[in-house]
Order: C-alpha cells, then structure tokens, then sequence
C-alpha cells in the first residue's frame, strides 16, 4: 500500500514538469505579439522592443522557459503583464471562487446522479431504469453553455427567482453567494450527474450479481441494507475514481460557465489572459489546475483503500 502510494506520488512531479513544457510551448504557438498588444494604437517600435525585453521576450524559448520555471521552483508565479498584479494574488483571489462553484457542482452530480443509479440498477428494465437512462442521456448530450443560458432565460428573466449573472463572496453574505452560483454549479453539475449515474448503475448491476450479495440475502438481511451497505459499498470503488476524475474536470472547465455567468473565477481569468496574451497568468493557472488535478488522483488512491479493505494488504 504505501510503496504503491509512494509511486504515485513520485509521479507527480515529472507529470507537472510535462504540464509546463506543453502550456508554454502551446501558448507561443498562438498568433499576435504580447509586446505589440501591450505597446497600445501607436505600434512604436521602440517602445515594442523595450517591453520584449523587459518580458524576456527577446531570448531564445529554452531561456524563457528556463527563467520562468526557476522562479516557479522559488515559489514565484510571477507578475501579470496586463495587470501589474503577482499571479499568486490572482490566484488566492480567484481560486477560491471556482472551488465553490466546483464543490457545488460537484454536490449536485452526486445527489443526482448517485442514486438514481443505484434506482436504475435494482430495477432493472423498468420504467425507472428507461427513465433514469434517458435523463443521463439528455444530460451528456446538453452542452453547458445553451442550459446556462436558458436557465438565465427561463429562471432570471421569466421567473425572476435567481439573479442571472455575478458572484457574492460566501464571507459577505452566504445567501445571496449561494443565490448567484446555484445556476452554474447546476449547469455544471449536470453533465457530471449523467457520467455518475451510468457508472452508478453499471458498477451496482454488477455487484448485485456477486455471491456475497447473494450471501447476504440467504442471511435474512433486509434489501435495504443488501443495497445499501454490501452491494453499494462494493461499486463504489470505480465511481470513487470516476469522481475525482470528474471533479478535477470541473475545476479545469467551469470556462464557458464563468463566462456565460459572469463569475469572476479561474475560468474567466484565464481567458482574459489567453485575448491578451498574458503569458505569466495562463501559466500559472493551468500550472495550479495541474496540481490540484493529480492531487485529487492521489486522494482517489487512498479512498480506495478506505472503501475496500481487501485493497489495504496491497
């Protein structure tokens, strides 16, 4: 168990290193000039070459990396060109935001997409079951951005039940946070709910085939407690995996649902610093993004182990 752990964790670091060598190579690969945008309407060339090398824009790619990846090592994201701000600010600003909304988000696809698979799954080839998978359906298929923007329609502006864009910090007033980020952290939610639910039903179909689930019953034991404390401790062992999988997708793509909302997250920020080419910013986010992500592959790992006992020996 812990030599298993303890690889995983050494993997981390060359899986970050690839991170950044990908994000700043891709990001140069964009068109336009940082240092042309920067310079403003006028275009003075002198005044170009003095902000690329004040950026260190004017030295070979393997020294740029280099130079940014040292400062990373020291703990320094760096600074925003555009906005004159440490990128570490921004990120202590607007990360908290997004987790929000992702720990929203991913408390609805839980809720939702939980039991209904379990439902599907014991009755099987019902009327709930056919249901259960046509709602799942509809759920992959509904692209985030078209459901945020009916639900501002149809919520906002027909009801006027929830405010249609904007954010309140949790730390002013809770009610009317929870009020600005239910919509999108539904929006996001959603799709998450549908993978949950098929891995649900799919993981608790088989185990409701296996012998202990058959034991159990032959004990005079409940369905209920069958269901809910053999058959379903047992199938979440993959749905574990697939949340944490989930969840860090929902930290790495709330973009299109910050913008159609209007929340001032990680979403938002870095695509602002992708139109006006603030290299640092896109680094840094998509450096933290990483991080979290193979963190939270990590606590899978030890879930596991704190699901399914027969995995501790290993």
């Amino acid at each position: 168990m812990r030599g298993s752990l303890g690889g995983r964790v050494a993997q981390i670091v060359p899986t970050l290193l690839l991170v950044t060598v990908l994000v700043f190579l891709l990001q140069h690969l964009m068109p336009g000039d940082p240092a042309s945008i920067m310079a403003g309407e006028e275009q003075d060339p002198q005044l170009i070459a003095q902000i690329r090398a004040e950026l260190w824009l004017d030295r070979p790619l393997p020294v740029q990396y280099l130079h940014w990846l040292g400062n990373v090592l020291r703990g320094n994201l760096g600074y925003s060109w555009r906005m004159r701000e440490p990128i570490a600010h921004l990120v202590a600003e607007k990360l908290p935001v997004t987790l929000q909304l992702s720990a929203m988000a991913f408390c609805i696809a839980v809720a939702i997409g939980v039991p209904t698979g379990v439902i599907a799954a014991v009755r099987r080839n019902s009327a709930w079951d056919y249901l259960a998978t046509g709602v799942g359906l509809a759920g992959l298929s509904t692209p985030n951005f078209w459901l945020g923007i009916m639900l501002i329609l149809l919520v906002s502006v027909d009801l006027g039940w929830l405010p249609p864009s904007g954010y309140v910090p949790l730390s002013e007033d809770w009610r009317q946070s929870l009020a600005t980020t239910i919509m999108p952290a539904f929006v996001l939610g959603n799709a998450i709910a549908a993978v949950l639910m098929r891995h649900t039903r799919s993981a608790m179909l088989t185990s409701l085939d296996q012998d202990f689930v058959r034991t159990a019953r032959a004990k005079g034991l409940s369905e209920g407690r069958v269901i809910l404390r053999h058959a379903l401790r047992a199938a979440l062992v993959p749905v574990v995996t697939l949340g944490a999988l989930e969840l860090g997708t929902l930290l790495s793509g709330a973009v299109l649902t910050e913008q159609v909302f209007s929340i001032p997250g990680f979403g938002k920020l870095i695509v602002d610093a992708v139109f006006n080419r603030d290299y640092p910013v896109v680094q840094g986010v998509v450096l933290v993004t990483a991080t979290l992500y193979v963190c939270l592959n990590l606590a899978a790992d030890v879930l596991y182990v704190l699901i399914n006992p027969r995995l501790r020996g290993a």
